[in-house]
């Protein structure tokens, strides 16, 4: 009779993490996806306001900017207030702010509420990996993590697709008025099934959290981590910002044709759940080499092909690239983080999005003064700085 209580309740626990990891990465797609909606609608906001593309682009980057910054104050307060308090005051707001932002005609309030969004979506990502460390045994902590880093790269595609699909169809007041609805529900998932964690929160100041991020660039094995992370998400929506004016520009795609190749790429990141089971047979460090070599190669190759199914066959491959190597580093970062685990991982996800922050920026930047195949090729190489980064990193024993 123990014996079958023993296997009910375990059965019961492997349902309830699954449920836990499934709204983890619906929390992480749709969250995240308030960071790419604006990269396919800014020649639409430069028309809809009347100023210039570069004008329109502060859109997505006072998102992104404020949305990196947010990270290094929110893994200290869900510390002391708790990481699914945390999570719902974020969806909260985000469901507050997005059906206004659809209301308004002014450029400067929309930007200024951007930014707004950007502090809110900011609670999910530091919160929620801390929430997993905490909350999931050893064994699925990986496996789990790479779920809900999943949610946050397929993001980068869907909340494109998405976009695009509602404000060709409905106009671009249509995304944020439904992103609103989207939020609302996911607060209501969030309340009903993620269990509260039973961690002890933090009782000191906001000031010790910032000494111990501190500390955390006392471990050169971390500060190369920290290299690898900026490189990643930079690329990555520095390469999803060119891509749209390479393919209709060079093969004379349309918007529609823009959009399959767009959704085509989260083929690559299918492969990221697995990410523990790669680490478990091959090894952390192994791991983050060989998916940085398939980012490089993929994004390298990705820039001077001239064969439109070769390069999205490339796109896939370099999408898999980060994918791998995203998952494997927050794991990594945490390992080598010790103690200060919460400061490493706060500081990993500040970094990770300021590298999203900068990626239009300089795709923009290196686009108007060179070609497409020069940017794809400096974007290359940038990762190629993090795959040298990798192979510098030591295990924490030689640390």
């Amino acid at each position: 009779m123990k014996e079958a209580d023993l296997k009910v309740n375990h059965e019961t626990s492997e349902r309830s993490y699954s449920l836990i990891t499934a709204i983890l990465f619906w929390c992480g797609l749709v969250v995240v996806s308030s960071l790419y909606i604006t990269i396919p609608l800014v020649s639409v906001f430069a028309e809809a306001f009347k100023v210039s593309t570069s004008q329109a682009a502060w859109i997505g980057s006072a998102f992104s900017f404020c949305y990196a910054v947010g990270f290094l104050f929110i893994g200290p307060l869900s510390d002391r207030y708790g990481r699914k308090q945390i999570i719902l005051i974020g969806l909260i707001v985000l469901t507050i702010v997005s059906p206004v932002i659809a209301l308004l005609d002014n450029l400067s309030w929309l930007i200024a509420l951007r930014a707004i969004q950007g502090i809110a979506a900011a609670t999910f990502a530091p919160a929620a990996l801390s929430y997993v460390v905490e909350h999931f045994p050893a064994e699925k902590r990986i496996t789990t993590t790479g779920f809900v880093s999943t949610g946050f790269l397929m993001s980068g595609i869907v909340g494109q697709v998405f976009s695009s699909l509602i404000s060709e169809n409905f106009g671009w007041n249509f995304v944020f008025y439904i992103l609103g609805v989207v939020y609302l529900i996911t607060a209501i998932l969030v309340t009903l099934f993620i269990p509260m964690s039973d961690a002890p929160q933090i009782k000191g100041s906001m000031l010790d959290s910032f000494k111990q991020m501190g500390k955390v660039f006392t471990q050169k094995s971390l500060i190369l981590c920290y290299i690898i992370t900026i490189t990643l998400l930079l690329s990555f929506v520095g390469m999803y910002t060119t891509l749209g004016n390479y393919l209709s520009g060079t093969f004379g795609l349309n918007n529609q044709d823009i959009l399959y190749v767009r959704c085509v790429g989260i083929l690559g990141m299918l492969v990221s759940p697995f990410s523990g089971k790669l680490v478990t047979k091959f090894g952390i460090h192994a791991v983050i080499r060989v998916g940085l070599s398939l980012a490089v190669l993929g994004l390298a190759i990705f820039g001077v092909s001239t064969n439109l199914v070769f390069l999205i066959v490339m796109s896939v491959v370099f999408v898999a690239g980060v994918s791998i190597t995203i998952s494997t580093l927050i794991s990594l970062v945490g390992q080598l983080g010790g103690m200060a685990r919460g400061a490493a991982i706060s500081l990993f996800s500040f970094i990770l999005f300021m590298g999203a922050t900068l990626g239009p920026i300089v795709a923009m930047g290196i686009l108007s003064i060179s070609s497409y195949l020069l940017t794809f090729e400096l974007l290359a190489l940038l990762l190629g700085v993090g795959l040298i980064a990798s192979i510098l990193i030591k295990s924490r024993d030689q640390v």
